[in-house]
């Protein structure tokens, strides 16, 4: 990074696919957008947009909605969350929002609040990406 490479250069070193780590103590307002996986161990006030996994550790806390690929909860997620493929959470998952998931697995000690979609996108979802489109 401080070695003057461009990023195009350290990218294709590192093959293009990092992680990406809020660490504990840490707090973070704002979106964040990654092709990468993600894991958050600190807060973020703000929304996730992933292509890849993302990871919420005991300590994490998102008061946000997450789209990504696949999810591990075991922290605090305050918002909605849609996740293409698997949805994971576990005992110490604490989830107030509604899900969109194609595969959801929940542990029997984990917390859940709000309504639960799987499979394909419900209409409304669609209805509202298509309202989006036309304004």
């Amino acid at each position: 990074m401080f070695n003057g490479k461009s990023k195009s250069e350290f990218a294709a070193e590192t093959g293009g696919n990092s992680t990406n780590l809020i660490g504990n103590g840490t707090t973070l307002k704002g979106d964040i957008t990654c092709n990468g996986d993600l894991r958050i161990d600190g807060t973020l006030i703000g929304n996730i947009n992933s292509t890849a996994k993302v990871v919420i550790g005991a300590n994490g806390l998102v008061e946000g909605d997450i789209h990504c690929q696949q999810a591990d909860v075991m922290g605090k997620i305050v918002g909605t969350i849609k996740i293409k493929e698997l949805l994971q959470l576990k005992a110490s998952a604490v989830v107030n929002g509604n899900i969109y998931a194609g595969k959801l697995q929940i542990e029997p000690a984990a917390t859940f609040n709000g309504a639960c979609h799987m499979g394909s996108e419900p209409a409304t979802v669609i209805n509202e990406k298509q309202k989006d489109k036309a304004a």
